[in-house]
């Protein structure tokens, strides 16, 4: 009898590990999606480049378009937008 309580209490402390783990799994996807360079995990910051606002990480100087973002600059002169940015 003893043994079906103990086989019990492995699996609820199992569960809770799991859950807990999963959980952490979700904050630590959610924090870095939201704010955090994908490349190198900095915070990045909000900048305007010809208009639209673009995200870039200070340490390694990557530049972070929204889904629009590239929509609004295919719809510019990409002759002039692209070399004044290469021209920073």
């Amino acid at each position: 009898m003893s043994n079906a309580w103990d086989e019990r209490k492995k699996a609820l402390e199992e569960e809770y590990f799991l859950k807990r783990d999963q959980e952490a799994i979700a904050k630590l996807k959610q924090e870095s999606r939201l704010g955090h360079c994908p490349k190198c995990g900095e915070k990045l910051e909000k900048m305007i480049f010809e208009g639209v606002p673009l995200d870039q990480c200070p340490a390694c100087k990557g530049v972070w378009l929204g889904p629009q973002d590239l929509k609004i600059f295919a719809q510019k002169n990409h002759r002039s937008w692209l070399e004044r940015w290469f021209e920073k």
